[in-house]
């Protein structure tokens, strides 16, 4: 089975949850082929606040100046990634920390002029991930992109996830973050989603942000053939465990339900 984890920044920088997390992904099941992707956002916005740098967001993306995408590869690709290497590798998990520039993993174009250096993945060098997965190596990717002219882009962390589950061919996307999951217009907690579902609660602007961008992933992901994708709590004792050992936690998002009423939904 094929995993890609996707781990939000917030989650690694608590070090006790960070710790938690490592060891749960270090102690995965022979043959489960874990694949981690992170981000690093909040680091990102500490360094340049303490550099007097605004960040600016067009609909959850960070817009990303020559200062800013400096920064993208102190943060992303440097401390955040090492940081999350040496947490792995404590607990025996073989980390090995890498871009998307490395080897060409995750090639990129640029998107709108008004966000900078952001770019959206086009094409994925799987094999790379393959060759480390089978000689049971743990590739832990920080979102930052490059292209074959040598330029270099900051990424979604989320679209990342999403286009390496796809091109590794995953069973299942797992996004942990720092909220419980997914919410409906009426603020419960929704359990499943379709995409359709879940671009519904997009169009009506209950998701937005980083929520948006998160599902906007997550929809991809599922129409192009992963099986599964879940949004749940990283902080949540054994999160992972549970869900690898098939508990439902958090909200989960494939084509294998009825539809919830996301518009109606009402706080239980």
């Amino acid at each position: 089975m094929r995993i890609v984890i996707k781990l939000g920044g917030t989650l690694l920088d608590q070090p006790k949850t960070l710790k938690a997390l490592a060891s749960q992904i270090a102690a995965l099941p022979a043959g489960a082929q874990p694949v981690v992707v992170h981000g690093g956002g909040k680091q990102m916005t500490k360094f340049l606040e303490e550099r007097g740098v605004e960040s600016r967001f067009v609909n959850g993306l960070r817009v990303t100046t020559p200062e800013v995408l400096d920064a993208v590869l102190k943060i992303f690709a440097g401390s955040v990634n090492k940081q999350l290497v040496a947490a792995l590798v404590a607990e025996g998990a073989p980390a090995v920390g890498l871009s998307g520039i490395d080897a060409k993993l995750a090639e990129a174009k640029p998107m709108r002029a008004e966000l900078g250096a952001v770019g959206r993945i086009h094409r994925v060098n799987a094999e790379l991930l393959e060759v480390l997965c089978d000689a049971s190596y743990l590739p832990v990717v920080a979102c930052v992109a490059g292209d074959s002219d040598g330029n270099i882009y900051n990424v979604n962390a989320d679209q990342m996830a999403s286009a390496l589950a796809v091109a590794f061919d995953a069973d299942r996307l797992i996004f942990l973050t720092d909220v419980e999951g997914v919410r409906g217009a009426g603020g419960a907690i929704l359990s499943h989603l379709t995409p359709d579902d879940a671009k519904k609660l997009i169009s009506a602007g209950v998701a937005t942000g980083g929520m948006q961008a998160k599902l906007e992933a997550a929809c991809e992901a599922v129409d192009q053939g992963v099986s599964e994708v879940v949004i749940a709590p990283g902080a949540a004792p054994g999160i992972l465990d549970r869900l690898i050992a098939g508990e439902s936690a958090g909200t989960l998002l494939s084509w294998n339900w009825e539809p919830e009423d996301v518009e109606e939904e009402e706080e239980e």
